[in-house]
């Protein structure tokens, strides 16, 4: 579904890039790029009936609802808080990194500012974000593993913790934890560095 949705918003910034060739005019197309994820994603939330039910307290607790750990709450808000800040500073340092007189050469043109930055700005400063982005990626993966100060059992904390612990094998599953942490690192590396090449400057 995620897939199809990809395409059908592809189909629809193709059909609003040729009526813009034609017209002049660029069709306002959020609402149906909303609409492709949306839609589907109801009438699949209707068919097999789900629904968001609210705790109710009977006995001695509660029960219903969806429980959050507060160690996962904690692990969330700290890794996002942190990570932000960081990708924050990265796009607006490639914003800036956009000389000043593309806009201004985008304004007399008679762009809007959201097309002046959706075309000039953003695919110059892209080629500037992506690659400390890559790297800022994998040090979020490699981060995640604070989780064990905070008491959340994540991959660090169950094989590199009690599964360690109840097997005794040390080597195995060092050798297991990181070889996962590899290939993730290496998933998003070589996500991130097809999509820097698509976006980067082609050179003649």
């Amino acid at each position: 579904m995620l897939l199809a949705g990809i395409y059908v918003r592809r189909l629809i910034s193709a059909w609003a890039g040729r009526v813009q060739d034609q017209t002049g005019r660029r069709p306002t197309t959020w609402w149906m790029q909303i609409a492709v994820f949306l839609v589907p994603f109801l009438l699949l939330t209707w068919y097999f009936g789900l629904h968001l039910e609210p705790p109710v307290l009977r006995g001695f607790n509660f029960t219903g609802g969806i429980n959050l750990d507060n160690a996962f709450v904690v692990l969330w808000l700290a890794l996002t808080l942190y990570t932000a800040s960081f990708i924050a500073e990265i796009v607006r340092s490639g914003i800036m990194a956009v000389s000043r007189g593309q806009s201004e050469a985008a304004a007399a043109l008679g762009l809007r500012p959201g097309r002046t930055m959706s075309l000039v700005i953003r695919p110059q400063a892209l080629r500037v974000i992506i690659p400390p982005l890559i790297s800022d990626y994998l040090n979020l993966t490699k981060n995640s593993s604070l989780a064990i100060a905070v008491g959340f059992m994540d991959l660090r904390g169950t094989l590199g913790g009690t599964t360690l612990n109840q097997t005794g094998r040390e080597m195995e599953a060092m050798i297991l934890m990181m070889g996962i942490y590899l290939a993730l690192s290496l998933l998003i590396s070589g996500g991130m560095n097809f999509y820097n090449s698509r976006v980067k400057l082609k050179e003649r």
